[in-house]
């Protein structure tokens, strides 16, 4: 193996130069792009019912601060409504652009910036998933779910008072999402043994460490509790901030995803991304042989899904998914190989209670 230049190794990593986290803090929204030294023309990316709830907010926040505003409504996590958002931010001449709501909005916020070349603000209204700060966006692409390269936001606004009156689902989703690092860590560590894949043990750490906190926390995740909201989202931002460095979601997204993502595929009613991840990470911990019945507790003790009755999927998509799981990114090596047998499939399942 040819020796490498350490002189000639270089790494670029994005980070918020801001993460404003706590009671009442959308309302300063405008004062952070302030201070930030944004100005001119501010977008507003959002869903129609995310925009009465919060958009509105961080509207009046904006031009309280002497900005300018134009809004976008966000209506499906498409390549194909990327490219809408950017014309309307042409026409707006935006300088920069506010992705208010949950994964939807930020993504596609996310993407229309990074091809404008224009910061981005990301504004969560729901702690749901880790893309609320790290620089990867999950669109469809050509009738499939992929992951994009994008850009980090500049600053992160995440209100608890807002996230804790969102739906608890939402907050459940994120947890299931957070959580599944374990087995994504466990993954990438193995490509890395197996394959030599680039691995940072910085961005493990910080990844597995959340996941840890996490379970730890479980019994103190409780609806409507401002406290539950503040847990999740520090999970969320160090999340985001592994992915960041890794300068991939490698840290986050292994095989527990994969199923996630083969399901959405089979299953006629797909649940929640991050419900999903979490039930997956379950299995995927098994095959690992590691602690699987410890995921399974804190899931359960957090009120998130542990099988497939829970996520309301007939059994049979369950076993579908993993027969073709390993089919979803093939380049990322995972603890699923080139494919589980069917009666291994049914095997995992069973023992882990899934089915």
């Amino acid at each position: 193996m040819k020796p490498i230049n350490e002189t000639s190794k270089s790494k670029w990593m994005q980070l918020p130069r801001n993460v404003v986290v706590g009671h009442g803090v959308i309302n300063d929204t405008g004062k952070v792009c302030k201070e930030l030294k944004l100005n001119g023309n501010a977008l507003i990316v959002a869903g129609s019912s995310t925009f009465k709830a919060a958009g509105k907010t961080v509207r009046v926040s904006l031009e309280d601060c002497g900005f300018s505003v134009n809004e976008a409504v966000v209506l499906n996590p498409s390549l194909e409504e990327v490219n809408r958002i950017e014309n309307i931010s042409d026409e707006a001449n935006a300088s920069f652009l506010l992705g208010v709501g949950g994964g939807k909005s930020i993504d596609i916020a996310k993407l229309a910036s990074m091809h404008l070349d224009i910061p981005f603000i990301s504004v969560p209204t729901a702690a749901s998933h880790d893309g609320i700060i790290s620089d990867r966006a999950s669109v469809i692409k050509n009738g499939k779910a992929v992951s994009e390269k994008a850009q980090s936001p500049l600053a992160v606004v995440a209100d608890t008072e807002v996230i804790a009156s969102a739906p608890h689902r939402l907050l459940v989703a994120g947890c299931g999402d957070i959580i599944s690092n374990y087995t994504a860590v466990r993954d990438w560590e193995l490509a890395h043994r197996l394959y030599n894949e680039p691995f940072s043990e910085y961005a493990s750490i910080i990844s597995e460490l959340t996941a840890k906190i996490l379970i730890k926390s479980a019994g103190s995740i409780k609806p409507g509790r401002e406290e539950s909201a503040w847990t999740v989202m520090k999970a969320l931002v160090a999340s985001g901030v592994a992915m960041s460095l890794a300068g991939s979601s490698r840290p986050a997204s292994g095989s527990e995803h994969k199923f996630s993502h083969a399901l959405n595929e089979i299953a006629p009613n797909p649940a929640l991304h991050g419900e999903q991840c979490g039930v997956g990470t379950i299995m995927m911990m098994y095959l690992h042989g590691d602690n699987w019945e410890e995921i399974r507790y804190a899931l359960k003790t957090i009120g998130a899904p542990t099988c497939a009755s829970d996520l309301g999927i007939k059994e049979e998509f369950i076993i579908e998914a993993l027969l073709n799981a390993h089919k979803i990114r093939p380049e990322r090596y995972t603890i699923l190989g080139t494919g589980l047998t069917r009666d291994d499939a049914e095997k995992v399942a069973r023992i882990t209670k899934v089915i």
